[in-house]
């Protein structure tokens, strides 16, 4: 006699190629039934989930369309949400696909959602939603919220969103800090060991203060606090905002001091200069590149935000996910840089940081 298999609780995750998605999803299907939804179909190699359906966010037909496909191959119970997909860009341009992929994005996924049996919404916001605080204080739940650039504003739009639309489906919202892995994968983190790598001007000067930093949390701690939320999903109230992120901040001028010390044997001064001067320099930097790949990282806007300060209080998380980080930036950065000074082609192809050979570059 056959033994039934017991159905397996279903999770979707949009945005399931991504980054974060793409690492989850691997360790969602040790204990749930994944459904991917995303815009472009996975490498085959990387087609990890156990079913994967297209959807464009910002097109009412396709959301329609592709939870109809989900219903009839699942059923209407779903055990959670993980909604990874947004619309994210470093260029400081104004886009429309803030508002129609993230905030629209959501409100689409929330219309097909409300016929259905979710157990759980967890939508994964951004700490940079959140006031900068002074140096010596810390973040939490409570501080206010001021997003201060597009993408922070989009996600700060899609909280609210959620708190006036979610009805009956209970939402998590994770604030979470930059993410980073020993590849680095962190656009912020990765320009500027750039920078200092291949010496440039850029790297000696900062408008800021460079006491203030902001906390990160590594890929793989991530990907536990979201696993834990969703076993835990039934212990949560109906609507939660958590932190994420590590507490052992490395601030801006400590992060030169290691990434200097590791590549060039020394400690990289770092010299405070007047916004204005950091604009100007930005903007002549902008103009005279020739080509997208070679306009810098740095955009006179950036410069506005050199002081924010973003160390938190992850006592929440801890309390109610039982979660806490196992890596930290700081021990983290040496096998960063290591690979980097192993193989710098492969570190620039893998962060972006333009096709040129490393070697070239430097001066």
């Amino acid at each position: 006699m056959n033994t039934p298999q017991i159905q397996r609780p279903i999770v979707l995750v949009t945005g399931s190629g991504g980054l974060i998605g793409s690492r989850i999803v691997p360790e969602l299907r040790k204990s749930y039934t994944v459904v991917g939804m995303d815009l472009h179909p996975p490498e085959q190699e990387e087609a990890d989930v156990d079913h994967w359906i297209q959807v464009d966010l910002t097109d009412d037909e396709s959301v329609a369309e592709a939870f109809s496909e989900l219903q009839t191959n699942h059923g209407s119970d779903l055990a959670s949400v993980i909604h990874l997909a947004a619309y994210y860009d470093f260029s400081g341009n104004e886009s429309p696909l803030y508002d129609e992929l993230t905030v629209q994005g959501t409100r689409r996924l929330v219309d097909q959602l409300r016929s259905m049996q979710v157990e759980q919404l967890l939508f994964t916001s951004s700490l940079l939603v959140m006031n900068s605080v002074d140096v010596g204080n810390r973040l939490t739940e409570q501080s206010p919220t001021n997003a201060e650039w597009a993408y922070p504003q989009s996600k700060l739009a899609t909280e609210q969103l959620l708190r006036e639309q979610h009805g009956d489906i209970p939402v998590l919202i994770l604030r979470i800090a930059g993410v980073y892995d020993e590849a680095c994968h962190s656009l912020p983190i990765s320009n500027q060991i750039q920078r200092i790598y291949e010496k440039q001007m850029e790297s000696y000067f900062f408008p800021g203060d460079a006491n203030c930093g902001q906390s990160f949390v590594h890929l793989e701690d991530l990907t536990r606090c979201i696993l834990a939320a969703v076993d835990r999903r039934n212990q949560l109230p109906s609507f939660k905002t958590l932190l994420v992120g590590e507490e052992d901040v490395m601030s801006y001028g400590q992060l030169q001091d290691a990434i200097g010390q590791h590549l060039h044997g020394k400690e990289w001064p770092t010299i405070r200069i007047p916004a204005a001067a950091a604009k100007a320099g930005a903007w002549v930097k902008q103009q005279m590149a020739c080509r997208e790949e070679d306009e810098p990282f740095i955009k006179p806007w950036m410069v506005d935000l050199a002081d924010q300060n973003y160390p938190i209080d992850a006592t929440e998380a801890r309390h109610v996910l039982g979660w806490t980080p196992n890596h930290s930036l700081r021990g983290t950065l040496p096998e960063m840089l290591s690979k980097l000074k192993e193989n710098p082609a492969q570190f620039y192809e893998i962060n972006g940081l333009g096709s040129r050979e490393p070697s070239e570059q430097r001066g």
